[in-house]
């Protein structure tokens, strides 16, 4: 079981911003029911709650930072890429704004357009990494996702 993300919450629900909380809460349960002690479930839990962008926690331990890194690391990249579609599809989102798909007239909507995401968020998360290796794998894998999506508004 990935403790991290044993609760899931939609990315289009209110509730989204306490997942990371929920599933501390519950990790700290199982890992109860194991025999850890108190000091480590709560270590762990803290790690869980500051994983999660929407929530906004600092990690305050190495764990957490690297747990932290690790989970922002699959949102970027070409995984990332494959994701931001496929959860674009599930909210069903359009893919561009056909008239402005570079929104050169208008706000970022990343929930009605799908390509907004890479501006709004995407490549946005590599300036949070906490570790130096964090920071090298991100600036990589974004750097893929602008190559990515440069090749794909050719297209459009």
């Amino acid at each position: 079981m990935l403790l991290h993300d044993c609760v899931a919450v939609e990315k289009n629900s209110p509730q989204r911003h306490l997942a990371s909380r929920m599933a501390a809460e519950k990790a700290g349960i199982a890992l109860a029911t194991l025999g850890w002690s108190k000091e480590n479930i709560n270590k762990t839990a803290h790690a869980i709650e500051a994983h999660s962008f929407s929530a906004a926690i600092a990690p305050q331990t190495l764990e957490a930072k690297i747990l932290q890194d690790a989970d922002r690391l699959d949102a970027i990249g070409m995984i990332g890429v494959a994701r931001c579609f496929y959860i674009g599809g599930r909210m069903r989102s359009a893919l561009y704004d056909a008239a402005d798909p570079l929104a050169q007239q208008r706000q970022y909507d990343d929930k009605r357009f799908t390509l907004d995401h890479f501006e709004t968020k995407l490549f946005k998360l590599q300036e949070g990494f906490q570790t130096a290796a964090g920071r090298r794998m991100a600036a990589l894998r974004t750097e893929r996702m602008r190559r990515f999506l440069s090749e794909l508004l050719e297209e459009v």
